[in-house]
């Protein structure tokens, strides 16, 4: 059975979109998602299921989650074999020095116009840097993402739902939904 990660944006972010990762596991649980686990605290979660209409499926939890916590958290959901394919296009990967805590995927809930990616891809606010591919923005921080006006630039710029993760979540949550599947 295909495993599917599902990052959730906004969740437990500054004291807002409160939600327990043991609740986040009852909710998949409850829509008949196979063996859900979740990962750190930011609303990440990997489960098995046959449904493939995965747009369907992400309003379906985004629905439960505001049913039991009264927010409506935008979910992106990604298949192993997209999550491999997005490893696999990094567009830094054959850079020396770059420290995967500091390269983050923004993971977009729809591919941006042929316009919209060119003016994302020209925003400039700072050292860091930006590629857009696919569904995906690869964004490399060289100074850390604390003090950063990039995420606020693409937040106003984009118009397309999206969340964030460093690399180091990006790989892990691919083991995960590897090890998944290959039970």
């Amino acid at each position: 059975m295909p495993a599917i990660i599902c990052l959730l944006r906004g969740v437990n972010v500054g004291g807002h979109g409160k939600i327990g990762m043991d609740s986040l596991r009852d909710i998949c649980s409850s829509l008949k998602l196979r063996s859900p686990q979740t990962y750190i605290q930011s609303g990440n979660v990997v489960f098995a299921t046959s449904e493939k209409d995965l747009a369907r499926l992400a309003r379906r939890i985004e629905g439960c989650i505001e049913k039991a916590h009264g927010f409506r958290p935008s979910v992106m959901l990604r298949t192993a074999g997209e999550m491999r394919d997005i490893i696999a296009r990094n567009p830094f990967a054959s850079r020396k020095n770059i420290d995967p805590g500091k390269l983050v995927v923004s993971f977009l809930a729809e591919a941006p116009s042929t316009e919209d990616a060119k003016r994302l891809a020209n925003i400039k606010v700072g050292p860091e840097e930006l590629r857009v591919s696919g569904r995906e923005l690869y964004i490399y921080f060289p100074d850390g993402q604390g003090r950063s006006k990039l995420p606020a630039a693409l937040d106003r710029a984009a118009k397309i739902p999206a969340t964030a993760r460093n690399w180091n979540t990006v790989s892990k949550l691919l083991a995960m939904a590897e090890a998944l599947e290959s039970n």
